[in-house]
């Protein structure tokens, strides 16, 4: 089922009232179908001194939408050597601190590992896993969720590592973007490090300043402000306009790409298009784990093998709609307002990276609107 014109028309409309009302400096969205790219809208500045252009080919840091890029890169792995998510965990990473959990665990955020009590850097692998594996987890398995915002990157990564040799970044660029030829990067060489677009932090409003989970995350020793924190380093806006943060291809926040690569990866994602994704992959990606109240968010949220898909009241209806009206979508928002996801039930991808940041746990309104507007007429 494809997005009618008119209902492309209504995207575009919003994309452009967001520069004309709502403060965007420079962003691009696109929408995929059935293989086919079926809008791809650039425009604004990649600085607010206007020295360079944004464009559809501009590259920017999309922090946590990069979580199922690098979900898909573990799962991929696995299968690689007859694995998959029920495998337990140590079989791969034998000091693992949760005895019992397994891959699907692990990928959806329910192993107690979201803050780390032995201080380490992110840009310091070795010292993270050592962190890791040190820790105590913050909840018994199987009591739960708890988004693991910083450490996920870890958590993928140290497997990956295990299992092929190579980084997390590479094996994504040799096993998935390299085939399907995606402008998306996790650890960008420095040959491309012109084309990135510089990001903005967001303002505080009023909603947002009363809303629990910032509250949790302003507060010093909370567990959501720990979770954020864990491990330390680039935490300031302007780190993330260095090159040092964009080569280090941190899985849980480092990616860098354009949104036309990030909705084409969830055209494999969601199976419209031929990749390297097996079915079992595609699979793991798009089942539920764990749904329930956040101990981190401190919201409901649902969790797939490392994606998101929108949580449901007690009468199996969507209470947000992040990824649009079908159930089985899923996908993955990045701080700031870049968003990501794939809907297997209409074969429709969508992603939207910019940056003027927003200060959002979730996709805001310029980006909701745009989803609202793309489903508005099936």
């Amino acid at each position: 089922m494809a997005v009618s014109p008119s209902a492309l028309g209504k995207v575009v409309e919003v994309f452009e009232r967001n520069f004309r009302d709502r403060g965007e400096l420079g962003a691009s969205v696109s929408i995929w179908w059935d293989g086919a790219e079926l809008i791809s809208h650039g425009h604004g500045w990649c600085e607010r001194e206007q020295k360079r252009e944004w464009t559809c080919d501009t590259m920017v840091p999309v922090y946590s939408a990069t979580k199922v890029p690098a979900a898909a890169t573990l799962l991929l792995a696995l299968a690689s050597r007859g694995l998959n998510e029920e495998t337990l965990v140590r079989e791969v990473w034998p000091r693992f601190p949760v005895a019992d959990a397994r891959f699907s665990h692990l990928l959806s955020h329910q192993c107690g590992l979201s803050a780390l009590d032995k201080r380490a850097s992110v840009l310091d692998h070795a010292a993270v896993v050592e962190s890791i594996e040190a820790q105590t987890p913050a909840w018994v398995l199987g009591d739960g969720h708890g988004y693991h915002p910083r450490t996920f990157g870890a958590l993928v990564d140290e497997p990956v590592r295990r299992l092929t040799g190579l980084t997390l970044g590479g094996y994504w660029r040799e096993m998935i973007a390299g085939p399907l030829n995606l402008d998306f990067w996790i650890g960008l060489p420095e040959n491309e490090w012109p084309r990135v677009a510089r990001l903005y932090p967001g303002k505080a409003g009023k909603d947002d300043l009363a809303d629990a989970f910032y509250k949790q995350l302003t507060t010093s020793g909370t567990y959501t402000r720990r979770a954020f924190s864990s491990p330390r380093g680039l935490h300031a806006i302007h780190e993330m306009n260095e090159g040092r943060a964009w080569a280090a291809g941190l899985p849980a926040l480092g990616g860098v790409g354009t949104a036309s690569a990030l909705a084409k990866f969830y055209q494999a994602a969601i199976g419209s298009i031929s990749s390297p994704l097996p079915v079992c992959v595609r699979q793991a990606l798009a089942t539920p784990q764990t749904a329930g109240d956040d101990r981190v968010l401190l919201r409901p949220t649902v969790f797939t093998c490392g994606a998101q898909q929108d949580p449901l009241d007690e009468n199996g209806r969507k209470i947000r709609h992040i990824y649009g009206p079908s159930i089985s979508s899923f996908g993955h928002p990045g701080a700031g307002g870049s968003h990501g996801f794939g809907d297997p039930e209409t074969g429709i991808s969508f992603a939207y990276v910019m940056n003027q940041m927003d200060l959002s746990v979730m996709p805001g309104i310029k980006c909701v609107e745009m989803v609202e507007a793309m489903f508005s007429e099936l």
